[in-house]
């Protein structure tokens, strides 16, 4: 069998943000799959079809390093971004190892017969609790998780969080600047019911409720900077009602289901790359009663979207990757709404103050206007210049 360094020494991030000081693994992944080779010890065979489940592998070192280092075969795994799910395809085909695994959504197919879980920790507190009743619900009586992060982004209520659906939570040691956090005995159905997501909320200034799971970005609420984009969209609409309008990084819904309710003969196209952003734009968008006008795409950006086909496009871009703030996110999505809009075509951006924006705006669009400022959001308008 291949060893974990190996492995890892042939992990790349495409086509997820790549740049040299990102990688492809981290000491999370290492110390996970350690702890998974002990805990199969003496018959690393002991991981057998069926009996691994991996949720929230980033670019394929926790899949890749189970199947080549500890020969686990049938891995199941669970990743919310899509660029993620791609990263370990191209690793798995680079590494010979594409059959070793399959992609499953978040729920009984990924989880049924699991009997060792290995999970890379994420930030939110809301998305783990899902994760964590999740597995409790559907994993074989004696699962084992192994949940893995860096000791900086780690806190105590992550402990808590795991305790809500397991009855043993214990925290190991931590090395390399990482720590595991193990959990075993899952609750009862019973005992986690009103743990259950999508979550719901309201909001003074929409006519609609939103949905969320635990990873959609925002939650089940308005945040600021979308809140600041509808109410430019209110003051300043765009010249003529646009019929065609895009939602890219659509999150909640929310700018989605506001697009469609203000423009009542537009089609709407909303992508995000996160599954539980997909998920809760398709129900925020039914219970508004907007879900026939609206395309809920899982996609990178605009890439679902024919070229030139929108005519207003909404975006409120993430800074980050993952754990990751890096700018590169947010440019790349610019350049590929760019793609999409229509020769004359409107961009509506809003981002943070503190970040530079405007002049890949008006490179990758044309020229923008600023149409709302305050300590921290920043709302621009930018038409897409039209062939001379």
């Amino acid at each position: 069998m291949t060893g974990i360094d190996e492995v890892f020494a042939a992990l790349s991030r495409e086509p997820d943000l790549d740049s040299a000081e990102l990688q492809a693994h981290d000491a999370t992944d290492r110390l996970l799959l350690e702890l998974a080779a002990a805990s199969s010890d003496p018959d690393p065979a002991s991981l057998g079809a069926g009996t691994l489940s991996i949720i929230g592998d980033r670019h394929g070192a926790l899949t890749l390093g189970a199947a080549a280092a500890l020969g686990a075969r049938g891995i199941r795994v669970f990743q919310d971004p899509l660029l993620a799910e791609r990263a370990l395809a191209v690793n798995a085909a680079r590494l010979g190892l594409s059959g070793a695994y399959a992609n499953h959504p978040l729920g009984a197919e990924l989880l049924v017969g699991a009997e060792l879980v290995l999970l890379q920790l994420p930030r939110s507190l809301a998305e783990l609790d899902e994760i964590a009743q999740t597995i409790a619900r559907y994993a074989a009586p004696g699962v084992t998780v192994l949940a893995g992060g860096r000791v900086k982004h780690m806190t105590r209520a992550m402990n808590d969080v795991l305790g809500r659906s397991f009855g043993e939570v214990a925290a190991g040691l931590a090395a390399r600047k990482s720590r595991i956090l193990t959990a075993r005995s899952p609750l009862d159905a019973a005992r986690i019911e009103d743990l259950r997501f999508p979550v719901w909320g309201s909001d003074p200034d929409l006519p609609f409720a939103l949905a969320a799971h635990g990873a959609t970005f925002g939650g089940a609420t308005l945040d600021r900077g979308s809140r600041m984009l509808l109410r430019s969209l209110s003051e300043e609409p765009p010249a003529g009602e646009p019929r065609t309008v895009v939602d890219v990084g659509c999150g909640n819904g929310v700018l989605a289901v506001s697009a469609a309710l203000a423009f009542p003969s537009a089609q709407v196209i909303a992508t995000d790359q996160s599954a539980a952003a997909v998920a809760a734009t398709r129900l925020t968008a039914d219970a508004a009663g907007v879900a026939a006008r609206i395309d809920v795409i899982r996609a990178d950006g605009a890439e679902a979207v024919p070229e030139g086909w929108a005519e207003l496009i909404l975006l409120n871009p993430p800074f980050h990757s993952g754990a990751t703030v890096h700018a590169g996110v947010a440019h790349r999505l610019i350049r590929s709404c760019a793609r999409a809009l229509a020769p004359g075509g409107e961009l509506r951006l809003v981002f943070n103050s503190g970040l530079a924006y405007r002049s890949v705006v008006e490179r990758a669009i044309g020229p923008a206007r600023q149409l709302d400022r305050d300590r921290t959001f920043t709302v621009l308008a930018a038409r897409r210049r039209r062939p001379r």
